[in-house]
């Protein structure tokens, strides 16, 4: 019976689709460089330019498998909707961009299958949090309240 291949690493990392190069992001989790950057890049080969999300397995032979995610960051998807190149740097005082609902829902959509959401709804609150970490406003959507935590109102805790 052949040795059971043991699990040494699991990697989640963002790469350029189609332009993948051995390198030290992929030096540290001890796979066959070479063989995935060629396998990666052949996948991926239609989303050249995107930011796409992977998963690799590593194995304990120096094998792999890896697993790519159907969209781009949802940072990635606000810049582009939003056309700006960075977000901004304090998201209480930072206002860089301002995009609709719609926007957002399309956005939201896209990101359903890689979320933990259920519902379009929810889908939109989670982005609409990224949106206000990155300090970018979406038009008529609040997002998700953190549980837990108090708000402040004329400065008096409730």
């Amino acid at each position: 019976m052949a040795p059971k291949k043991e699990i040494t690493r699991i990697a989640k990392i963002q790469l350029v689709g189609g332009q993948a190069r051995p390198g030290p992001a992929l030096a540290s989790i001890g796979i066959n460089m070479a063989e995935f950057t060629k396998q990666f890049n052949d996948k991926t080969k239609q989303r050249n330019g995107e930011v796409v999300r992977t998963t690799i397995t590593a194995f304990n032979d120096k094998s792999f498998k890896f697993e790519i995610k159907d969209s781009e960051p949802a940072s990635v998807m606000l810049k582009k909707v939003a056309k700006i190149n960075t977000a901004g740097k304090n998201q209480l005082t930072d206002k860089v961009a301002t995009i609709t609902k719609e926007q957002a829902l399309t956005i939201a959509k896209a990101k359903l299958n890689d979320t933990n959401a259920y519902t379009e709804e929810a889908a939109l609150r989670m982005i609409a949090g990224t949106a206000k970490n990155m300090g970018i406003v979406i038009k008529d959507v609040e997002p998700a309240p953190l549980k837990g935590v108090k708000k402040k109102i004329n400065q008096k805790l409730i």
